[in-house]
């Protein structure tokens, strides 16, 4: 039985990056992915490549929905159309539901920039959303890892990355090395509760989270 994966509960699976997290953690010898979807043909899609779904909105009470849950990851997001009832709201739901499902590692894909929203007021409301669920995530009492990357692009992954909890610089990431940082950072030898910036540089991914 030691051998047994782990069920990683995924918000945001249908998203671009959480389908990338899908397929990380469906070739992994550890972990079992569950994806969180809106929609019966999202459910039916995944469903099709064999990863197990639960049918549930972020928006609404999933505390009856979800059960039984080793790890989770969230990497919801609203496309700035619901910053509040998705990205902040949502988030702080999620961490509430898997915390009471037995989750031991809750991985927050977050945004540089989340710690100080005034910087960018052209992103204010998104990244205080961003602040607000981050913050709530750390009061929780779950074991964290919040990861905050530069601006995303859709290249192909490295697979390596700088990483600090302020880089005091900004750069971009891949979508692939993200989704790779955030299955990572479910590794439990990794810190325990960080907040860290992540962008595109020269240390593998899962070398600079066990700094």
């Amino acid at each position: 039985m030691e051998n047994k994966k782990q069920s990683v509960l995924v918000a945001g699976a249908y998203g671009t990056t959480g389908r990338i997290v899908i397929e990380l953690l469906k070739n992994s010898n550890k972990y079992t992915p569950v994806a969180l979807v809106r929609r019966q043909d999202q459910q039916t899609e995944f469903e099709k490549y064999n990863v197990s779904t639960i049918l549930g909105d972020l928006e609404s009470d999933l505390s009856n929905t979800i059960k039984n849950v080793d790890k989770a990851i969230f990497a919801a997001g609203s496309g700035g159309k619901k910053v509040k009832e998705v990205d902040q709201e949502g988030a702080k739901h999620f961490a509430d539901v898997v915390k009471n499902a037995g989750a031991k590692k809750f991985v927050m894909l977050s945004s540089m920039g989340a710690d100080n929203p005034s910087q960018a007021p052209e992103l204010q409301d998104y990244l205080k959303a961003k602040h607000n669920a981050d913050e709530y995530l750390k009061s929780s009492g779950i074991n964290y890892s919040i990861v905050r990357p530069g601006a995303l692009n859709d290249e192909n992954g490295t697979g390596k990355v700088e990483l600090q909890e302020r880089l005091g610089k900004q750069g971009e990431i891949s979508r692939s090395d993200v989704a790779q940082t955030l299955v990572d950072s479910l590794e439990d030898d990794v810190r325990h509760n960080q907040t860290f910036e992540i962008i595109s540089g020269e240390t593998p991914i899962l070398e600079t989270l066990r700094k």
